[in-house]
């Protein structure tokens, strides 16, 4: 399924361990009633599937994660890396702990002990037993006996068949003759048992026959095949810490260091029974934390030459938690995955906690770097309180949604509304379930769901675009061009770090993108956001360069004022001009600049604005678009209702790229794109155009160019009425700017000069799509 592969290409960029649980094996039992030889080979194209996945995630991955010749992980059964279970039926087990059934049976009997491990490695592949020598091999011994029956493998043999008896046993006998059967495979039931239903009566069967050990061969994999916390630990700090790895911190923290300074990386908070509060669950890198012991607090945003996101607090309980429940400890030591109460108050996502010490000069604090996930929050919700009095109280509800939901946003408008994203119906229909349940209490009032855009441009700006300092003393000048297909995935993904030296981001540039070295190390920064970590899709997808010539332009007075120019072109990026949506795929070049030799007059107050404003005229002319975003939809359904899924995703223009029959199922797989603004109610369309044989899963695939200007002023939109494909962009950026409270149009006047207003007046109509 499309959430597996999600989980497997996650895994490998983490670098942790892979195991593989194959679940619902009953249904092949009961629903689909293959006979044992095709359940085998069902599970066998599983395995080989998941190992088709893994290997291509892998290959993609080769180059950014410098993996080199490394071969992709490999899970095969034998390994032990693989359990087969029912959880419906509560069973699990690997060919080892099936194997120790027989071993444990065999020694009921008298008869001699059975090497479970070496057993297991005889119960999967074309391994045959032979009953004559009593021996397996991997040619199938010839046919004997009366009815010449012919040797299955012995995965079916000794795994399969037995299965299915018990199923077949207590699903087909009666409670009288039940007991006599089971009892040759060592199943005793009590009389009260005998009388359940058949789904209980599964439970306590299969129980007994595994002897309780479901969860213990499930515990078995885990503890083998992840790597133990101090094994991975050095991998785990390189690849979320953002500190130098060379320093005493960075080496406790990667060897486990028990006496070494506190470090604990919190990615998530929990909500208290209440519902008043929340405890952080983290994991203890180095140090011990204990009730009572002083730390520092340090927020997504914090950094050495930035501390002011850091919060002193004291740690009122430490919990190991186990499941649903949670046991206190006097204190925990590195490796530890730990609940923390009294610091929530201070976390808004994920944060860094450290000793109230903190570093030193030579080795500063830093933090762990913000969760990365493969989908973003592009549907937006706006809420209000039924009750105007009670905005207080949704209000704080909205706060505590933004923190126990990682990939929830909430913001306020400038037209004041409150404003909910998630990734989909689903998701915030579990949202607003919690807001008035759990955090608000209070009734809330929601409007139709819209989606956010992004803005980009599909040419190079047709002039030059300067602008002036309001104090005339500063002058800087622009163009816009499209960056680069794939620059703003891979500096989203990470790829290329913002810390980077210039020569670093050169060789990188040079290599991937052949750009030519001097411009790929005038880079002054990505935007809006250096990190990547934007909500709204525009993380580090745009790229300031300086363009300007040393003999032109006086580079220690523009290098004075790069601080200021680069806040101003990620200001512009995080608002664009068209509806206030973040820029994207968009490369800004600094052409040439006149900077004021007295530090006063091109001061932040001055510079910041003026950047933003030469980044927003140099936009509008390089015939600006918008950008919305598409979902990935993965549908199953049988195959006479696959024509019935065509039609749903066309008026949704939506189209299939794949369609086939999924081996060893009834029904066939097909993989689409849909526009998210035309996603709502797409699901609740395709069952009632299937008679509800058909479901399907929905994600965030890309961002893609709406058709149409939206500049274009002769479009003309008709209330109550769809729009034409050639309209959607101008229909879509004139809505948002209305929801917004903001003026139909774009004012050009907000974003030019006068002097840059008189140039565009002498120029022919049509320029950019103005």
């Amino acid at each position: 399924m499309a959430s597996t592969e999600r989980l497997i290409k996650h895994a490998i960029e983490a670098r942790v361990g892979l195991t593989l649980v194959i679940n619902k094996v009953d249904r092949l039992i009961l629903e689909l009633k293959l006979p044992p030889t095709d359940a085998y080979f069902k599970l066998v194209h599983t395995v080989d599937d998941v190992n088709a996945c893994v290997a291509e995630c892998w290959g993609a991955a080769r180059d950014r994660l410098r993996l080199g010749d490394e071969a992709p992980p490999r899970l095969s059964p034998t390994k032990g890396d693989v359990c087969f279970a029912s959880a419906q039926h509560c069973w699990c087990f690997t060919l080892e702990s099936f194997a120790r059934v027989y071993g444990e049976d065999a020694a009921r009997k008298g008869g001699g002990g059975v090497d479970a491990k070496a057993l297991g490695k005889r119960l999967w592949g074309d391994v045959y037993f032979d009953s004559s020598t009593r021996k397996f091999g991997r040619a199938p011994p010839p046919p004997t006996g009366a009815k010449q029956k012919r040797c299955q493998r012995s995965f079916v043999e000794f795994v399969l068949e037995p299965l299915y008896k018990i199923y077949a046993h207590v699903l087909g006998e009666e409670p009288g003759s039940l007991n006599a059967a089971l009892g040759a495979v060592g199943i005793k039931l009590a009389v009260d048992e005998l009388s359940l239903d058949p789904k209980p009566l599964l439970k306590c069967a299969l129980r007994r026959f595994f002897k309780g050990r479901a969860t213990a061969a499930f515990v078995d994999v885990i503890s083998r095949h992840s790597p133990s916390p101090k094994a991975h630990s050095a991998t785990k700090v390189a690849y979320h810490y953002c500190g130098a790895l060379d320093g005493d911190r960075a080496a406790a923290m990667a060897g486990c260091a028990d006496d070494g300074p506190l470090c604990v990386n919190v990615v998530k908070l929990f909500s208290t029974p209440d519902a008043t509060g929340f405890v952080a669950f983290g994991r203890v890198y180095s140090g011990r934390v204990a009730p009572g012991a002083r730390v520092n607090v340090l927020g997504e945003n914090y950094s050495p030459d930035d501390p002011e996101d850091a919060r002193p607090c004291v740690v009122s309980g430490v919990s190991v938690c186990h499941g649903r429940h949670a046991t206190d400890v006097p204190s925990a030591g590195p490796g530890n995955l730990v609940l923390l109460e009294g610091v929530d108050a201070s976390i808004a996502k994920t944060a860094t906690i450290v000793d109230a010490a903190g570093g030193s000069d030579a080795d500063p604090v830093h933090i762990f770097r913000p969760l990365k996930f493969d989908n973003l929050a592009v549907v937006k919700l706006a809420v209000e309180p039924l009750n105007p009095s009670e905005l207080p109280k949704m209000t704080e509800g909205l706060r505590k949604i933004s923190k126990s939901y990682p990939l929830a946003q909430t913001k306020v408008e400038e037209s004041g509304e409150h404003v909910v994203l998630g990734t989909g119906e689903l998701y915030l229909d579990c949202v607003m379930h919690d807001l008035r349940e759990m955090y608000g209490a209070v009734e809330v009032k929601v409007a139709d769901p819209v989606v956010a855009f992004c803005e980009t441009v599909i040419e190079t700006s047709s002039l030059k675009c300067f602008s002036e300092t309001p104090n005339k003393r500063n002058k800087l000048t622009m163009i816009a061009e499209p960056l680069d297909a794939g620059v703003a995935d891979a500096a989203e993904r990470g790829d290329v770090d913002h810390r980077w030296s210039k020569k670093q981001v050169g060789q990188y540039f040079q290599k991937t993108y052949d750009w030519d070295l001097l411009a790929a190390r005038s880079i002054w920064a990505f935007g809006p956001d250096a990190l990547g970590s934007s909500s709204f899709g525009g993380g580090c997808s745009n790229v300031l360069l300086d363009d300007t010539l040393p003999s032109e332009v006086d580079k220690r007075l523009l290098n004075a004022a790069k601080e200021s120019v680069v806040q101003g072109f990620q200001w512009g990026c995080r608002e664009g001009p068209l509806c206030d949506e973040p820029i994207r795929n968009v490369k800004f070049k600094i052409l040439d600049a006149s900077i004021s030799d007295v530090a006063l007059h091109r001061g932040g107050g001055q510079v910041i604005p003026t950047a933003r404003r030469v980044c927003y005229s140099a936009f509008l002319m390089a015939c600006p678009r918008l950008m919305e975003p598409i979902f990935a939809v993965d549908v199953q359904c049988p195959a006479d209702c696959v024509a019935a899924v065509y039609p749903v995703l066309a008026r949704r223009r939506g189209h299939i790229v794949q369609d086939a029959p999924k081996p060893g199922a009834p029904f066939y797989t097909v993989k689409a794109y849909i526009p998210a603004v035309d996603s709502f109610g797409f699901e609740t369309d395709l069952r009632a155009f299937t008679q509800g044989q058909a479901m399907c899963s929905q994600v965030f695939d890309h961002w893609a160019v709406c058709p149409g200007d939206p500049l274009d002023r002769s479009i003309i939109l008709h209330p109550l009425e769809p729009s034409p494909p050639p309209h959607l962009a101008r229909e879509f950026m004139v809505k948002t700017r209305r929801r917004k409270g903001l003026s139909e149009d774009v004012s050009i006047a907000k974003f030019f000069d006068d002097p840059m207003l008189k140039e565009l007046s002498e120029m022919q109509p049509g320029g950019g799509g103005m």
